[in-house]
């Protein structure tokens, strides 16, 4: 397959055939670097050799109702985490200082459960109103289901982006959780975007979903209009339904980023949980065919040291984009 050539056609504008994308995902390992190639010319069109730096902060951990397979926090994980209900709006500031100190452009403020309560959504908006105050920093939100009303609270204060994975396609949903639907996730991302907040949603691979899911995964945010795609790799906890699962190799993980950069040429590719344990040590090449990553901790496991990730990107020649957010108003 000429991977170069299917790059250029899609700086055209071209959108993929289901072959042409499966045949991404299971490109010869042979063929890997003219699939980087081209994945890489598609990303420096868009954003250069720029890298989008998010942090995230669990503001409240554990206690959730759900019955998500992939979540240590879910309601029927028996992974031993800390839990602890919302934090106060200090702690929350605490966390954005510390991303501004690692150069980060977006802070993302993450809290388990279904939804935010009244009071748990006021002390977000009340955070929000003095970061933004503060600091030249976009904020990203990512409460769970939201209200029209609780959006629209959120813009208000100035939540640049929020945050609502679709996890994984829709087929395969019922078989990671059956405590909301497919539906519910999608209903949610538009109604951000009807609120007039920047859209994130993104995917979990290796929660045992075919090739076939994956490519409908990235045509799913393809067709959401996704500004924002964070791509997950299962870091498989032990106490949850999906402990032990171990599915993926650094050449996969690679093969799935080109396909979402093919898929979604012009957006915001974010390598997310995951990253260390799954693209091990050709995490560098991850950044060719995506232009954002997460450094500090996730949301139950540790992440990469922030200095590693700092001298990746130098190691590479990219620069840190601190506040451009080229996709933001798309």
């Amino acid at each position: 397959m000429d991977f170069s050539h299917l790059s250029h056609q899609v700086l055209n504008g071209y959108e993929l055939t289901d072959e042409e994308a499966l045949n991404i995902l299971d490109c010869p390992d042979e063929e890997l670097l003219e699939l980087l190639q081209g994945a890489y010319k598609i990303r420096r069109h868009y954003y250069g050799n720029l890298v989008k730096l998010n942090m995230i902060i669990n503001t409240k951990s554990g206690l959730c109702p759900e019955n998500c397979g992939y979540c240590a926090q879910s309601s029927i994980s028996t992974a031993p985490i800390e839990k602890y209900r919302m934090m106060d709006k200090s702690s929350i500031l605490k966390g954005a200082a510390q991303a501004h100190q690692l150069n980060a452009g977006t802070y993302c403020i993450v809290a388990s459960g279904r939804g935010p309560s009244g009071k748990e959504l006021d002390e977000v908006v009340s955070a929000v109103k003095e970061i933004k105050k503060s600091y030249n920093m976009k904020v990203c939100a990512c409460l769970g289901l939201l209200k029209p009303v609780q959006a629209a609270k959120l813009k208000e204060a100035g939540v640049d982006r929020y945050n609502h994975n679709i996890n994984t396609s829709q087929n395969h949903h019922e078989s990671i959780t059956t405590s909301h639907t497919y539906q519910d996730r999608v209903n949610t991302v538009e109604l951000i975007k009807a609120a007039g907040i920047s859209p994130c949603s993104g995917v979990i691979i290796g929660m045992k979903e075919t090739k076939e899911d994956v490519v409908s995964m990235a045509r799913s945010l393809r067709a959401l209009d996704a500004d924002s795609i964070p791509v997950n790799f299962l870091h498989a906890i032990d106490g949850t339904p999906l402990e032990g699962t171990d599915e993926l190799n650094p050449r996969y993980c690679l093969k799935v980023l080109c396909l979402m950069r093919y898929i979604n040429p012009s957006k915001e590719i974010r390598i997310s949980g995951g990253r260390e344990v799954n693209l091990r040590s050709l995490q560098p090449l991850g950044l060719y065919p995506a232009n954002s990553i997460f450094v500090g901790d996730y949301l139950t496991t540790a992440g990469q040291e922030s200095t590693a990730d700092h001298q990746m990107l130098k190691d590479l020649g990219f620069e840190i984009d601190y506040v451009s957010e080229k996709t933001l108003c798309n």
